[in-house]
């Protein structure tokens, strides 16, 4: 069986439908996050069930808490409560590579489908890599989207994510007339909808996000491409690190290595740490960490960046001991001085 991974999709036997966090999960437990859940007054509709879509992290966990406590469990490895599927809970997989080849071979295709297979093969042409190794994601990939959905792409494997990245650059320069980066009013929408969860100015905000490849418009649609690691290449398995939560921490750091701020997670290496509003010192390292999209290509090797976020013990099997923050939590941030 193949790893179930970020940009996959759950559906629960409660008929939940989930989105894969990650590339490491406890052994009977998927990690994952509610993204739909049926609803008569939903806005989407599959099969004649109307579903509703959960944004928020605060209502995804209420909506658990209150109905469907088995999707969230303790885990003593990350050392907090989690969103997940256990094992003997799960009804469907949604493979995202699968998912586009079989949209390649339907002819009954709407147009948001047919753009997301156009998408995929027009970054597939122009960047070497092989169709399986892309896929499509989101409402796409569960039947759940509409005329106004983003096509959000998947690529696997961390040589075939970089060939991607590579020409995203270029064509989003003006090579081709297809694509383009956002304009000033759809960069002030996506503030708009993100602005609570992570708080910054709008001019930072639009600094940050007009510079990222990840996202953009394809064929005046917008679109979002995630790029995944596969496990292999991970090099860590459950349990090999355990986190311990060291509370709430904000700092200035200067960023070393930022070679991992296109996947996701993403990674940052930073160093010349600063800890703000705390009396005892700093990490002399620290990493920063997020499993959240947003933060994907935030900074640049070099830049000094401010942060907020969970700080976190990391202990490896050797006993070893390094720290991260790690970014996702309501009011969690980054932003490039």
């Amino acid at each position: 069986m193949k790893p179930i991974i970020e940009g996959y999709y759950l559906e629960s036997t409660d008929g939940l439908l989930f989105a894969i966090k990650g590339l490491v999960h406890p052994p009977q437990t998927v990690v994952a996050y509610l993204r739909y859940a049926p609803d008569p007054d939903g806005e989407r509709e599959r099969e004649g069930i109307r579903y509703r879509r959960l944004y928020r992290f605060e209502e995804q966990e209420e909506l658990l808490r209150k109905r469907y406590p088995a999707y969230l469990f303790f885990d003593p490895i990350f050392g907090e409560q989690l969103q997940g599927v256990p094992c003997e809970r799960i009804g469907r997989v949604y493979d995202p590579c699968l998912k586009l080849a079989e949209l390649r071979r339907r002819k009954d295709l709407d147009e948001m489908e047919e753009k997301a297979v156009e998408f995929a093969d027009f970054l597939g042409e122009w960047a070497g890599v092989p169709q399986g190794c892309i896929g499509v994601s989101g409402s796409i990939l569960v039947g759940l989207h509409g005329p106004c959905s983003d096509i959000d792409i998947v690529v696997y494997g961390s040589e075939r994510c970089r060939a991607v990245h590579r020409v995203l650059r270029e064509l989003l320069d003006g090579a081709v007339d297809e694509m383009r980066r956002l304009n000033e009013g759809e960069l002030r929408e996506l503030y708009a909808s993100r602005f609570q969860d992570t708080p910054m100015g709008f001019e930072d905000f639009a600094r940050l996000e007009g510079r990222k490849v990840i996202q953009g418009k394809f064929r005046e649609c917008e679109y979002f491409i995630r790029f995944v690691k596969e496990p292999a290449e991970l090099g860590d398995g459950y349990g090999d690190k355990r986190y311990t939560s060291l509370g709430q921490a904000e700092v200035e750091a200067t960023v070393t290595d930022a070679s991992g701020a296109l996947f996701t997670p993403c990674s940052y290496k930073v160093e010349d740490v600063r800890l703000i509003g705390v009396q005892h010192a700093a990490p002399l390292s620290v990493e920063i960490v997020s499993f959240r999209g947003r933060f994907c290509e935030q900074a640049r090797e070099g830049e000094r960046v401010g942060a907020r976020g969970k700080l976190e013990r990391v202990i490896t099997e050797e006993k070893k001991i390094h720290y991260r923050l790690l970014l996702g939590a309501r009011g969690d941030f980054m932003v490039v001085a």
